[in-house]
């Protein structure tokens, strides 16, 4: 049980990064800094961001909930 849940914990934390790199950015911090400040027609519709910030949200919950699980298991063991 341990196995499975380290291996879906790495598996979870590379969709998750992979999530947020795809988010536009908002401007003002280091995503000014390396470029991401311009306007680019690259951007989807808002229902696309809204989508995408749903699904980091779940997967972000879920990376938490295998944290916390594993935390559990090994402090019991």
């Amino acid at each position: 049980m341990e196995l499975g849940l380290s291996i879906a914990l790495l598996v979870f934390s590379a969709l998750l990064m992979l999530l947020v790199l795809m988010h536009k950015g908002k401007g003002g911090g280091l995503s000014d800094m390396f470029g991401g400040g311009m306007q680019s027609s690259v951007g989807g519709s808002s229902v696309a961001e809204r989508n995408l910030d749903r699904i980091t949200i779940v997967v972000g919950i879920i990376w938490f909930a295998i944290i916390v699980a594993l935390g559990i298991m090994m402090k019991s063991s």
